[in-house]
């Protein structure tokens, strides 16, 4: 059994829709935001836990994995489910954007990417053909194709030579590909470059994947080109398709990215800012580490019903994360990750009550992020 997707509602006012991803290890329903588990786990939470707070679906990074522990000994364990302990769906990035983002240590080749570990400085090479291999050894139910993520800004030539580069490299991962419990997504790029997009949607489409991702934004691209590039990409995709935006996880851009069709998203951020003391409350971003907060003995978020808020106060998290103790960046991380859980639980109903525009609007009118 591989992945595919059905479209169950559309709302009405609005390009949101609800949908189900089905895979080999469960229905997963969308919109759906993935907590990211970089290195096999959701930093400082167990698998039950997230489970626990509405995390169905969970990002891993093939980069990182095949350079530690190796995507052999995963694969010796059984693949990344039992490996990590984790019941539920599982995807992984093609390594993609680690590997170039790696500047000087990497040079790039029609036929792949030399690059030097960030751990060792040892040398590699990630080839489309190669990255389908880890990505099959891992044994997720989505793996991503190896595309060229522009970085930006980026010229038009630029942007044009990585596209080209990305379709052709996209051809090579569907020929190599052979696992059939797996689904492998084509990833459309093009920057914030409208004839772009259009090329690398086209072309991705003409050599038909299951599901598609939308690469190359949130990478420090103001949120107006993004939303303009997803107008832009979004009508390209067959609709029985699933639309995945890469790396966005701010609730306000979660909200933008629904509206105008996107299915699935992925981010660090909940869990990065949550080890710096920051968490989302429902009027906004609160830095919990600030002195302001020493004596605030209300939750993080008096509307948020998450263990963190139920159990603990401003004032006690504040002492844990200053105290450097892993408890207050375990309470930080539980919070942020079930709030953005939450948000999706609320967006999916929303759009079954054909009342999502009305529920963004009342958001966005309290929630303050910058």
């Amino acid at each position: 059994m591989s992945v595919f997707f059905r479209e169950i509602k559309k709302d009405a006012g609005s390009e949101a829709r609800r949908g189900e991803l089905v895979t080999p290890h469960g229905v997963v329903e969308t919109p759906i935001f993935m907590p990211v588990g970089t290195q096999a786990t959701v930093k400082a939470m167990t698998p039950e836990e997230v489970r626990d707070i509405g995390g169905r679906l969970i990002l891993s990074n093939t980069y990182h994995l095949y350079m530690r522990p190796g995507h052999g000994l995963v694969e010796e364990a059984g693949g990344l489910h039992r490996f990590m302990n984790w019941p539920g769906p599982i995807l992984t990035d093609s390594g993609g954007f680690q590997v170039f983002s790696l500047g000087p240590l990497r040079k790039i080749e029609e036929e792949g990417v030399w690059f030097r570990s960030h751990i060792d400085g040892s040398e590699h090479y990630f080839s489309p053909e190669r990255v389908v291999e880890i990505q099959e050894a891992l044994g997720s139910d989505i793996a991503m194709a190896f595309d060229e993520c522009a970085p930006y800004p980026s010229t038009h030539e630029y942007a044009l030579r990585a596209v080209e580069r990305t379709t052709r490299w996209a051809r090579r991962c569907k020929e190599a590909h052979r696992r059939e419990d797996q689904a492998l997504f084509g990833i459309i790029q093009g920057g914030v470059f409208k004839d772009l997009r259009e090329k690398s949607a086209k072309e991705l489409i003409e050599i038909d994947f299951p599901g598609y991702g939308i690469g190359g934004l949130s990478v420090g691209e103001p949120k107006d080109l993004m939303y303009e590039s997803l107008e832009n990409t979004i009508p390209l995709i067959p609709p029985g398709k699933p639309r995945y935006l890469m790396g966005v996880g701010s609730p306000d851009c979660l909200l933008e990215g629904v509206a105008r069709g996107v299915d699935m998203f992925d981010c660090v951020l909940p869990t990065r800012i949550a080890r710096n003391g920051t968490v989302f409350t429902h009027d906004g971003k609160l830095v919990v580490r600030n002195a302001e907060y020493a004596r605030d003995f209300r939750p993080l978020d008096p509307d948020c019903d998450c263990y963190t808020c139920r159990n603990y106060t401003r004032a006690y998290v504040r002492h844990l994360i200053k105290a450097n103790e892993i408890l207050g960046v375990r309470l930080t991380t539980i919070h942020n990750l079930y709030f953005t859980l939450r948000l999706m639980h609320n967006i999916r109903v929303a759009i079954e009550q054909d009342s999502f525009s009305s529920y963004k609007k009342e958001f966005m009118e309290r929630f303050q992020y910058c």
